[in-house]
């Protein structure tokens, strides 16, 4: 019977932040303002990835997050080791680690849906790392998210929703609050669902899953 495979991630141990040493070669950059995106996510949900270092403390993948553990002055970081990786295997996976994730897409349409829902939930947009302007974005099918392969075209989304997804600068004001107190008023909680087919406030249907 073959052993069991060991992975990095089966064994997680809090280690100091000033223990842990950068990969001097890393070419992934982070910017001062997407190190600040990533310490309000920490604020928010906590340590919810660990760094990744081999048996020497150096960081193969979590560089952005160490930054961020420093500017909100956290002692230490959850982190798991790498054994037995050779050279060659730590250097490629800080490049994988980050280009991998960078192969993923959108779609766009229910991104939209998303963010529209938890707008109507007060809950702060910027947090999910989209910017104002990308938010603003989403509001228009020719926009900079708007052309993904998620996009079904056929007018903006506030044409085809019946009202603005969301307000990119107050999620406790406009039509995503009439709406939300319309399903309340039908006993709909919006964070459960609402079958296939609601009227949205001022007339109209829209399906959702």
């Amino acid at each position: 019977m073959p052993a069991k495979q060991q992975w990095p991630a089966d064994k997680i141990k809090r280690r100091k932040v000033a223990e842990l040493i950068p990969y001097a070669r890393n070419a992934r950059t982070h910017s001062p303002e997407q190190v600040a995106q990533i310490a309000a996510s920490i604020k928010e949900w906590g340590f919810t990835n660990p760094v990744l270092i081999d048996e020497t403390d150096g960081i193969i993948a979590g560089h952005g997050r160490v930054l961020a553990a420093q500017l909100i002055g956290l002692v230490d970081v959850p982190t798991m080791t790498a054994t037995g990786w050779t050279e060659a295997q730590k250097r490629a996976y800080v490049i994988a680690d980050n280009k991998l994730a960078l192969n993923a897409g959108w779609d766009n349409e229910l991104l939209a849906v998303e963010f529209g829902e938890l707008a109507a939930l007060d809950f702060d947009l910027t947090l999910t790392g989209f910017g104002e302007g990308e938010l603003a974005d989403l509001l228009t099918d020719d926009g900079a998210l708007g052309q993904g392969s998620g996009a079904t075209g056929g007018g903006s989304l506030a044409d085809r929703f019946g009202a603005v997804p969301f307000s990119v600068l107050s999620a406790r004001e406009g039509p995503w609050q009439d709406r939300k107190r319309a399903w309340l008023a039908m006993g709909i909680k919006s964070e459960e669902g609402r079958g296939d087919a609601v009227v949205a406030p001022g007339g109209g249907a829209y399906a959702v899953s």
